[in-house]
């Protein structure tokens, strides 16, 4: 029930197994932590939006259309079109990356951090827009604050940035830095990972927001800046200022976010019928840096010998 109460499953019959190939003394940690997700996930149910939101409400709150006829409810149609576009951008960029790799260890961990960003844009957008009142509202007296697709999004994007900075630790930094770097990227991923687990079996919405994400996310962007432009004016290498360059625009993106977010626009505008979000601002500005890494990053990343 648990795992229906976070997906929306219909088959109270799933079962979860784990493939053979993994080795035997790993599967009682393996299966421990899926246990324990599982049985927490029903525990979301008792997380509301707040104020409490009805599903009347909900509708009256943002754009809500049927799905052809079905009788699903679509929520935010072009913002739903405009994450999962973004997701595929991800998935394409991270591709780009596997295909040039050549060998390069840095080129394979862009492409695992791509992708996982690819998954995890997807997994919002199901949520936090295109099916949000099915998942939250739908037989429901009031609407949930979040769900498994959102757990699994801020999973997916915290071992993204990992990866990330994973990728650039082989590209611009050798020896005990890199391996420092590398176990940072572990450790960070292990505790936000664990922090997921207690905020689904608590049932706590600081644990699983997306505010304690960004607490986790910033310091690896720091790094990342610092390690480029101390390596730049240093050695003035392309590769640096490629970097600096992507990581500017990541945080033109959430300046962004966040500034039309306190200036409260979204809500202006849908009183006027115009639907266009803090999060739609935030998904243009990510598809301008998804292009910049495919175009411009892939072609300069090597690992550093």
């Amino acid at each position: 029930m648990g795992w229906k109460r976070c997906y929306g499953a219909s088959n109270d019959n799933m079962a979860m197994t784990i493939p053979s190939g993994i080795h035997r003394t790993a599967r009682p940690s393996i299966g421990a932590v899926f246990v324990l997700l599982l049985s927490g996930c029903g525990r979301l149910d008792s997380l509301l939006m707040q104020p409490k939101t009805t599903a009347v409400q909900w509708c009256e709150g943002m754009p809500c259309v049927e799905l052809l006829s079905t009788g699903i409810i679509l929520n935010q149609p072009l913002s739903s079109l405009l994450v999962y576009l973004l997701g595929l951008m991800w998935l394409w960029a991270g591709l780009r990356f596997w295909l040039a790799g050549a060998g390069q260890i840095s080129k394979h961990w862009w492409c695992l951090s791509l992708i996982l960003g690819g998954l995890a844009a997807i997994s919002a957008g199901t949520s936090y827009q295109a099916f949000g009142y099915e998942l939250k509202c739908v037989g429901r007296d009031f609407c949930l604050w979040t769900n498994g697709w959102e757990v699994t999004y801020m999973i997916l994007q915290g071992g993204s940035f990992n990866a990330m900075l994973v990728a650039v630790a082989y590209s611009c930094t050798v020896n005990n830095l890199r391996r420092g770097l590398i176990i940072y990227a572990a450790l960070n991923f292990m505790a936000y990972f664990t922090i997921i687990i207690l905020g689904v079996l608590a049932a706590d919405t600081f644990l699983l927001s997306f505010e304690l994400l960004v607490l986790f996310v910033t310091p690896t962007m720091l790094i990342v800046a610092f390690i480029n432009s101390w390596r730049y004016l240093k050695h003035r290498q392309p590769l640096d200022l490629a970097l600096l360059g992507s990581w500017a625009l990541l945080a033109v993106s959430n300046a962004a976010y966040y500034a039309y977010l306190s200036l409260g626009y979204t809500q202006r505008l849908w009183e006027h019928g115009i639907w266009f979000s803090e999060n739609d601002v935030l998904h243009i500005l990510v598809a301008c840096w998804v292009a910049y890494v495919a175009w411009v990053l892939v072609a300069k990343v090597a690992d550093m010998r």
